[in-house]
């Protein structure tokens, strides 16, 4: 958003990002299977690239949470389990035993809170190469990108992460780590008083200039 706005014509210099963050604990030491989508089922969200995916990765079960008109899309493909609608309990609960977050998004996603809500439960996160989830996602670090919209690039990596379930675990580990440094409420409300603070400072040295 930052980058639309500044090639739209505002000012650089006031505007400034601050991420979403959540206030989670270290997840549960529970074994781990499988992918996860959550989120709206919805066409900007990619869900007819995951079912072609998951048609050429069969043996890669997915788990989807949430609901929506993409629901026919998803329903009859014999590796998806469609759960519904979940609390964020339910949410967290289905991260903790998950091995890796799928984000196939074919529209700019900004910072989805399911993104720092898996890198809190230790989830790893499969993401389309897309706007900010490019950014937020390190390959190979926290998680693997793919091509928008590409369901054989997202095939490919599925299936690679199904085949590394150490190297999965990593990722999820370093995507915790990432979480602490960055996503956690403490470090949020620093940010924000920070930027709190600045604009106060920015302020005061305007109406200084003006006297």
């Amino acid at each position: 958003c930052r980058a639309k706005f500044i090639q739209g014509g505002l000012p650089a210099d006031r505007i400034v990002v601050k991420p979403n963050f959540v206030d989670l604990p270290a997840p549960p030491a529970l074994p781990r299977q499988g992918a996860l989508f959550v989120g709206r089922l919805s066409p900007e969200k990619g869900i007819s690239v995951l079912a072609e995916a998951a048609r050429r990765v069969p043996d890669c079960a997915i788990t989807v949470v949430g609901t929506g008109p993409g629901e026919p899309v998803l329903a009859g493909l014999r590796n998806m389990h469609l759960r519904g609608f979940c609390d964020a309990g339910g949410v967290h609960s289905a991260m903790h035993s998950a091995s890796w977050l799928v984000l196939p998004s074919i529209w700019y996603e900004n910072f989805p809170r399911t993104l720092v809500e898996a890198f809190a439960c230790g989830l790893p996160v499969l993401a389309s190469r897309l706007g900010a989830l490019a950014d937020l996602v390190r390959e190979g670090e926290t998680g693997l990108l793919f091509e928008p919209g590409n369901a054989g690039d997202l095939a490919r990596k599925m299936a690679w992460a199904q085949a590394h379930p150490e190297a999965m675990a990593r990722m999820g580990q370093n995507a915790r780590a990432e979480y602490e440094a960055n996503y956690t409420a403490a470090i949020n409300y620093r940010q924000l008083t920070a930027i709190y603070d600045e604009a106060i400072e920015a302020n005061s040295n305007e109406k200084r200039g003006r006297g």
